[in-house]
């Protein structure tokens, strides 16, 4: 895929990565439908007590303590990158602080000059949709790039 065929952007994918199942599914779905060889950045996107992501296995964290929970974000950003590069792109990963999350998959997205947004949606619906919201729905909501949701095959 080139920026030609997402339609703006420099070509390089950001994947919203908090660690999960599906966050690393939307990895694995956008390398088997782009192919090998893209830029990729993998963002964690982190707040200090309502952390955001899944700390990598093992990781213990307290959400109060903002050094720890950067730490933890970082960490899982790399587990993410790695995950992307096992793949076949050419990865790196950040871990950056904004509150909501979609916002700063947004912002980051721009400022990177993204082609692409990929990320795993939960596929909540109903009340727990409205109570918990969707990152990814927000995300393609706001966001003037091309996104890419991956959803668990049933």
């Amino acid at each position: 895929m080139t920026a030609e065929t997402t339609g703006s952007g420099s070509g390089l994918v950001v994947f919203g990565y908090d660690g999960s199942d599906l966050a690393k599914l939307a990895i694995d779905e956008a390398a088997r439908l782009l192919g090998p060889g893209h830029d990729a950045l993998v963002l964690t996107v982190w707040q200090a007590f309502n952390v955001g992501f899944v700390p990598v296995a093992g990781l213990q964290l307290n959400a109060a303590q903002v050094t720890e929970v950067k730490r933890a974000a970082e960490e899982t950003a790399a587990d993410g990158a790695a995950r992307a590069n096992a793949v076949g792109f050419r990865a790196r990963g950040l871990a950056v602080e904004t509150a909501p999350t979609w916002k700063g998959v947004v912002e980051v997205a721009e400022d990177q000059d993204a082609g692409l947004i990929v990320l795993g949606s939960h596929g909540r619906t109903g009340l727990s949709s409205v109570l918990i919201g969707s990152v990814a729905e927000a995300v393609a909501a706001h966001s003037q790039r091309s996104v890419l949701i991956t959803h668990r095959r049933r």
